[in-house]
Formats: structure tokens, sequence, C-alpha cells
């Protein structure tokens, strides 16, 4: 649907939104009124340089072509059935998806959220059926973030933050740990009661922090000395975006949960979690499930992307267009330190320099990025971008950035 479809003007349309929808989000000022490529087009018909890609979700670029046929032809054959009948979509991506990234299963969900809900109640399960019935308690990280609803706002290291505040009593069963510190890890580890470990292995909340290799691979030594799963969430780090199919990869570790989402669905909401067999032995008839998860077109959309994204070799192109990302967001005056693993991208600026603020002026500059906390600039593009498209980045953040420090 275009606005001039619906006969409203683009102040008339805000003005419905403001009236009738619960606003919980700082809105940009235009209407994202179509999107193709590496851009979005308001309704005036101006291009805005999309480097926030839907948070991470447009890694192949908005509309790609493959996924648009794909969700097409799927929503002409069957548009939603329920999780009894088996259907082709589900099974032929399951296939995929393990045999690429080294997994036995796959189970479906319909979002981030669900699926960290999806990998912390099968650890806990799992612990309590082979450690004891004490071991449901999981370790992560502070800074960290796992979504929005109970078990993972819990999980999400940030007690002071809005994202728990105000909500009542939590779910219990979570301890926070020192991101990249191993010790700090290890002593909060309990005997028979911890069940799992789990954390991002690129904080993007936190500020865009990778994982140190020595402390992911410790963590995955520590999990194996005391018997208990290292679950990873990948909701926003996999899928290409650091230079290999998921983040682990890159890191030569093999978690035994991996949760999964955004870029998943090349636009269309899907999540779930990937495991091994014994992982996956928690989960029997009735111990989990959802309406919409493993929806067909859904899942059509993701064989898609996952199909596009191995045949065009994306994760490689994220790695050498991160790496030269990094190297110029350096000359750029007024930033003093980036940090990336592959195209996950912080730009960190100098004492001083509002980011919110950047923020809105690379806005007005057609140019979409967000804000992490007081100094950090967050982008993380469609893994399709080339040279041409960083330099264009970078000379719209320079500008941004020159503006606010007038």
């Amino acid at each position: 649907m275009r606005l001039k479809d619906t006969g409203l003007t683009a102040a008339e349309l805000k003005a419905q939104v403001k009236k009738y929808m619960i606003e919980t989000y700082e809105r940009m000022d235009f209407v994202a009124d179509s999107a193709e490529g590496v851009y979005m087009y308001d309704e005036n018909g101006e291009a805005y340089l999309d480097f926030y890609a839907g948070i991470a979700v447009n890694t192949l670029g908005n509309c790609h072509p493959a996924v648009v046929k794909a969700v097409q032809e799927q929503a002409a054959t069957i548009m939603h059935t329920f999780n009894y009948p088996y259907t082709i979509p589900q099974a032929v991506l399951s296939k995929e998806i393990c045999e690429t990234i080294g997994m036995d299963k796959v189970f479906y969900q319909n979002s981030g959220a669900e699926a960290n809900e999806a990998m912390i109640k099968m650890a806990r399960k799992w612990g309590i059926e082979n450690i004891g019935p004490d071991a449901w308690h999981i370790i992560t990280a502070k800074k960290s973030f796992h979504g929005r609803t109970f078990g993972a706002m819990t999980a999400t290291g940030q007690p002071d933050s809005a994202i728990q505040k105000g909500f009542g009593d939590l779910t219990p069963g979570f301890v926070y740990a020192d991101y990249n510190d191993l010790e700090s890890f290890k002593a909060a580890y309990v005997e028979g009661k911890t069940c799992a470990i789990m954390f991002e292995p690129v904080q993007g909340e936190g500020g865009v922090w990778p994982a140190k290799e020595e402390f992911i691979k410790g963590i995955r030594e520590f999990c194996d000395e005391k018997g208990i799963l290292l679950c990873l969430d990948e909701v926003q780090a996999g899928w290409g975006r650091c230079g290999e199919f998921m983040c682990y990869q890159t890191y030569g570790v093999q978690p035994d949960i991996v949760s999964m989402a955004k870029a998943m669905g090349g636009g269309m909401p899907i999540g779930g979690i990937a495991c091994n067999d014994k992982a996956a032995s928690a989960f029997g008839p009735g111990t989990h499930g959802s309406t919409y998860a493993g929806h067909p077109v859904a899942c059509a959309a993701s064989l898609a992307v996952l199909r596009e994204l191995k045949a065009g070799n994306w994760a490689a192109n994220a790695k050498a267009m991160g790496d030269y990302f990094a190297e110029e967001l350096l000359k750029i005056p007024g930033v003093v330190a980036e940090r990336h693993r592959g195209l996950f991208v912080g730009a960190v600026l100098e004492d001083g320099i509002s980011a919110v603020e950047v923020k809105r002026a690379c806005i007005r500059n057609k140019f979409l990025v967000t804000a992490i906390g007081t100094s950090i600039i967050r982008m993380v593009p469609p893994l399709v971008i080339t040279k041409e498209n960083v330099d264009e980045a970078c000379a719209r953040l320079a500008k941004s950035i020159a503006e606010v420090k007038g």
C-alpha cells in the first residue's frame, strides 16, 4: 500500500497514528512509502540510504526479488496452516539450515524474543532433566539485550533500564556476569543450579561489542567442563552479518543452542532456534508450541534468503565491506573509534558529540542509522552494499557530525 492509495496526506497519516496507536518509538519524521535495494523512499520520492535495514532484517536489501517471488508464490498456494500436517517450506528450510550451520534440529518461532524464550525454556528443562531439579538457572551478560517478553527481558542484563523497570517481579533464575570476562562468568556458576550460559556473540544494544576470541572459546570449554549448555543469541548477528553464515562460525566454536530471527526472513517475521540432539531431547509433545511458528510464507521467504546468501557469497562481502567501512569511519572528524564484526558496525563519537543528535542529523541528510547510548552510532546495512555505498554513508555521516558540532 502506498500513501497515494489511502487518500491521506502525510500529515493526516501521522495524526492518525498519534490518535490511534500506542507510541513507544521516537518516530523518524517521514513516511516510509516504498523501498528497493539499499534505499528507502519517503512520500515525496526522496531516497534515504538505508543502513538500518529494518534493524538488521533486510539483509539482502529492501524487497529483494527472490524473496518477493517466494512470498507471492507461497501466499497463493498455502498461506497458513497449523503445525500438525507436514508443510513443504518448513521441511525444506529446516534441512538446509541444519546442513549449513552444523546443527541437528530446528524449532521455528515468530520473532527474536520468542526464539530466545524457546532457547531459555529448552535449556531450563534440559537442566532439570539432566543435572537435577534445581538446575534451571542461566548466566547471561550485563548490558545484553534478548527481547521484551518476560523471560527474554529478564535475561537482558539491564536491570536499571526501561526494558525491565516498572513491570513487577521478573522471571527468576537469571544471574548476570561481565561480558568478555571469562572469570566473571565462571564465578557466577553454581554447581547443581546452573544449566546454561547465554550471551550474544556481538552485543548490539550494549554498544556493538564483539566477543573476544579467548572469551567465547573459554566459555565453550567451561560449559563442556561443567556439563552445561552454551546458548548463543544470534538474533541480530546471524545469517551472514558477521562474515560467516552464523557469527559463531567466525570463532570456530559450536553452541548447543543458537537463536536466530531478523535477517532470517528477509523482511518476513520469522525466528527460531537450532540445536544439537542433546539439547533437543528436552522438547517433546506439548512442551512448547506456537500457532504461527513455521508459517509457510515466512519459511518460503527464509528459504529464498538462505539460498541467495549462499549463492551470492554475501557473508564474505559483509566481512570485506565491514573491514573497509571500519577503515573509512576512522577518517571522519569526530569519530574516535570503531567496533565491528562484518557489517555489525559501531562508530564511537568523541566526547561532547551526542549520538542521538547525530542520528537525527543523519535522518535529515537522508541516511538511516540508530544511536546507542550517548556516543555510539550503530549501523547494520544490507550485506549487498558496495564500496560506493560505504563512501556515500561516510560522507553523510561526516556531514551530520559536522552539523551537530556546529
